[in-house]
């Protein structure tokens, strides 16, 4: 797969009876019986909790609406010894993105925003923003104001030219971590924050991974007057039966959390996660995050992936129109942005998706038009429709950028096998 196909920036109770994967809304993914043919992808993973480089991890392959593989090995604690389950609960981080995607597109369908429209146009605390132009001799920051607004579309595909702080390798992303944007207590804190923060770049004129999908979550609550959690609720998980998918996990839920780790530099193995990234999970947020607040499942988020790679349908319950998803995952970048190759060549990015245009560019057996995303905690999946096709893999596991490439692993193993009489 290619260098960002799945980012990770910032891993499953009973075995439910055997069935097709996702056609009843009340069905979890049925786990598939052992096959030669995905011996490879096994192998694989398992080495990697056996050498203590994951504490777990879950593989789930779909094809045609039906579950080929299904692969559940490790630990959900490594302190307890529990093991992972089918119904333990992950944190996905910034797979939350493409949920928030949906929710978005959700509106967009009723007319409710147009791609070209201003962000200021729902944001108006965004109106007056300056862009970073360097640093004077004096130690101050030296700006410009931006040319004009951002627009949804530039929004969606990470254009807009915010930043997110998460790696403060720059004066703009360590403006924003020292600022505590992402800690803010409520969305108008958040955005008046964000108001005296510079823009990395001139609107439209580079791809830079940001807090843009958190904007779009803000944007979500003022048009629908709902919270970000009751409309995805309500419009998403309810509809696609996605029951352990949410912003945080009830008391009668928490002993189905996974475990949360880090990789030690000194040995490559995992320990117990602390900082920042670790979040209070016990109760609803403040402030629900669009762009890395969600927790799920694999059975939910198999749904979610199926209802994808369905043209936006799942058990007679249709969230999005089937032109509508094919828009979310064409590449909406500019020439200016696309020519820097920010994901990689052949590769562009669509409506909060990276997205495959060319796959001997990119170097990956995936079918042009497939398209993904992933989580800082190491969860991937990506939707090959050329193949008809889904590919899911849940660890818990905080900064394996860099590390071991878990959707190249899976892909090596995944693209061979289907193809195996």
């Amino acid at each position: 797969m290619t260098r960002r196909f799945n980012l990770a920036a910032a891993a499953i109770a009973a075995i439910l009876a055997t069935a097709p994967a996702c056609q009843a809304q009340t069905a979890a993914p049925a786990v598939a019986s052992k096959d030669a043919a995905f011996q490879e992808l096994d192998s694989s993973m398992h080495a990697l909790v056996d050498q203590g480089r994951l504490p777990g991890v879950v593989t789930y392959v779909s094809k045609g609406g039906k579950t080929l593989h299904y692969d559940i090995y490790g630990k959900s604690d490594l302190a307890t010894g529990a093991p992972l389950k089918a119904d333990t609960i992950f944190r996905i981080y910034s797979q939350t993105k493409p949920v928030t995607g949906v929710a978005m597109m959700m509106l967009y369908e009723e007319g409710k925003w147009g791609l070209d429209d201003p962000i200021t146009k729902f944001l108006p605390e965004l109106a007056n923003l300056k862009v970073f132009k360097g640093i004077g001799p004096d130690g101050k920051t030296i700006t410009e104001p931006a040319k004009r607004p951002a627009t949804m579309r530039e929004l969606m595909s990470h254009q807009a030219g915010f930043a997110y702080g998460l790696q403060a390798d720059n004066p703009v992303d360590k403006a924003y971590r020292d600022s505590g944007l992402l800690g803010a207590p409520t969305t108008e804190a958040f955005l008046q924050k964000l108001a005296t923060l510079p823009l990395y770049g001139q609107p439209g004129e580079q791809w830079k991974y940001s807090v843009a999908v958190d904007l779009q979550g803000a944007i979500v609550e003022r048009i629908s007057g709902k919270t970000l959690g009751q409309f995805m609720q309500e419009r998403i998980f309810t509809p696609l039966g996605m029951t352990d998918t949410g912003f945080w996990v009830p008391a009668e839920k928490q002993g189905r959390l996974a475990s949360l780790y880090l990789i030690n530099p000194a040995d490559k193995k995992v320990v117990p996660a602390q900082g920042f990234m670790v979040l209070d999970l016990s109760k609803p947020p403040a402030v629900a995050s669009g762009g890395g607040g969600l927790v799920s499942t694999v059975a939910d988020y198999a749904k979610f992936s199926q209802m994808l790679l369905n043209g936006g349908e799942l058990g007679g319950k249709r969230l999005l129109k089937a032109e509508t998803v094919a828009l979310m995952r064409e590449n909406h970048l500019s020439q200016a942005s696309l020519a820097k190759q920010p994901l990689g060549p052949g590769v562009g990015f669509g409506l909060d998706f990276a997205t495959v245009m060319d796959p001997a560019q990119a170097d990956t057996p995936a079918g042009k038009g497939s398209f993904s995303w992933g989580g800082a905690a190491g969860t991937w999946f990506w939707i090959d429709p050329a193949n008809d096709l889904f590919v899911l893999g849940m660890v818990q596991v905080l900064g394996r950028d860099g590390e071991t490439r878990l959707d190249r692993l899976s892909a090596a193993g995944v693209y061979p096998a289907i193809k195996t009489p």
